[in-house]
């Protein structure tokens, strides 16, 4: 009954909407808001950046945290100045275009570090007094949120649901379908080049998702033309089908979650080929 499906025609101005509502109440009823985001959406963080400008509300009380990041094949974290970082992309297109009168402390900005993504699901639970206010995601093309991947290191092949519930932030091996999803990204060319892709990650893990008291997921995204995604078919499976490690984003299912479907995206999957 908390799991709120609803098709949009677009999802981006939500997102804005909402976490701008909320950076408000925070300054209006100075009361702290922690909030996790997703990377990179320079869309969607520029244009909350120019609301917060415009109406000159203070960020004093906003914990903002990134949900995952890059990681080379030893298991170094992307620093936040590699212009192919999700922390890069995120501190360049929304707290560096936030007035600095107005911005949170850069200490309650954080990103993913070398140092610090074995606990970071511990830095979350401190700031939010038990978890997140809103978690911001998607589903990705491997089943994944944030980039909680079917993989070797969350144990997703042997594990059981309530251990694999309990997994908090860690560095894995990027699923193959992850990294060809990624070279897709606009900060990492846009052209499927895989070779460009690192191949480990860090993330929040399914700890961060229960604990979050709402989570704001989006299906939305195709390639110019509206028609063409790899997530039409991986969205489905999240949304409605069995809840298990090998799809991690079917454990939103049981959680209070906000679930925005483009038109786009909910369009009918039609193949010619129906079998041998």
């Amino acid at each position: 009954s908390d799991f709120k499906i609803k098709i949009v025609p677009e999802v981006t101005s939500l997102m804005v909407a909402d976490a701008f509502t909320r950076i408000k109440m925070s300054d209006d009823l100075d009361q702290q808001v922690v909030l996790v985001f997703p990377n990179p959406w320079a869309e969607a963080y520029a244009n909350l950046a120019t609301l917060i400008n415009q109406f000159r509300v203070n960020c004093r009380n906003v914990w903002a945290f990134c949900a995952d990041e890059f990681a080379d094949q030893d298991g170094n974290v992307a620093p936040v100045t590699y212009k192919g970082g999700l922390g890069y992309a995120f501190m360049n297109t929304l707290y560096a275009k936030i007035d600095p009168k107005l911005r949170m402390p850069e200490n309650q900005c954080i990103y993913f570090t070398t140092e610090n993504y074995a606990h970071y699901s511990d830095l979350i639970d401190e700031a939010g007094n038990g978890g997140a206010d809103v978690i911001y995601n998607g589903c990705g093309w491997a089943g994944h949120t944030s980039f909680v991947d079917p993989s070797v290191e969350f144990e997703t092949d042997t594990v059981s649901l309530d251990e694999f519930k309990k997994i908090g932030s860690r560095l894995l091996t990027l699923h193959p379908l992850s990294i060809c999803e990624c070279s897709f990204m606009g900060t990492l060319g846009a052209s499927g080049d895989v070779f460009n892709v690192p191949p480990k990650a860090v993330t929040i893990g399914p700890r961060d998702m229960q604990h979050a008291r709402l989570r704001f997921d989006f299906h939305c995204f195709t390639f110019p033309g509206g028609y063409f995604s790899w997530q039409r078919m991986i969205s489905r499976l999240g949304i409605w089908g069995p809840v298990t490690p090998l799809v991690p984003y079917s454990l939103n299912q049981e959680l209070r979650c906000n679930v925005y479907i483009t038109e786009d995206m909910a369009r009918p999957i039609e193949s010619a080929l129906t079998g041998f």
